[in-house]
């Protein structure tokens, strides 16, 4: 896929690890911090997420902050899934961090959001770092599977079929 080189994201359950699952679904290579430890809210104890994703690479900090920030930075793009009414401190620092570095950005709400995915990803350069993210499973039960749809939606366009 030419538009997509890599997906980013920090492995939190819900709409981060959608988009890694599906991106490995695809082919696309996944790379991204983690916490120290590899901790997700459903990996709480080392070597954590990085036993079934060692394409991540862990942060100094066994805080999330620090994962959200550093990924943001790597980015040149940032996708967020962020439904109506979903509140999400981790997500609202990172939409925060992209704005401050000027990363182009978009936010989707549904799967009604996916033309306007497919056009904003036209206007950006090809062979891109992407970076996906939006609250985890907790916060927003459902989220995972909002993501992998939406996106298995949006890598099927992009590859042609």
């Amino acid at each position: 896929m030419k538009k997509i080189r890599t997906i980013r994201t920090g492995g939190q359950s819900g709409a981060d690890r959608a988009a890694m699952d599906t991106a490995i679904r695809y082919h696309i290579p996944v790379c991204g911090w983690c916490p120290k430890g590899g901790w997700a809210e459903d990996y709480p104890k080392a070597p954590g997420l990085l036993a079934d994703y060692p394409q991540l690479m862990e942060t100094p900090s066994e805080g999330t902050a620090q994962r959200t920030l550093w990924n943001m930075r790597d980015a040149e793009a940032i996708l967020t899934v962020m439904p109506g009414g979903a509140e999400s401190e981790g997500t609202d620092l990172g939409v925060g961090e992209g704005m401050r570095l000027g990363k182009p950005m978009y936010t989707a709400a549904g799967i009604e959001d996916i033309p306007g995915i497919l056009a904003w990803l036209e206007t950006l350069p090809d062979c891109l770092d992407l970076c996906v993210g939006g609250p985890r499973e907790s916060e927003w039960p459902g989220i995972y599977r909002l993501t992998e749809h939406m996106l298995d939606r949006v890598f099927r366009k992009l590859a042609g079929e």
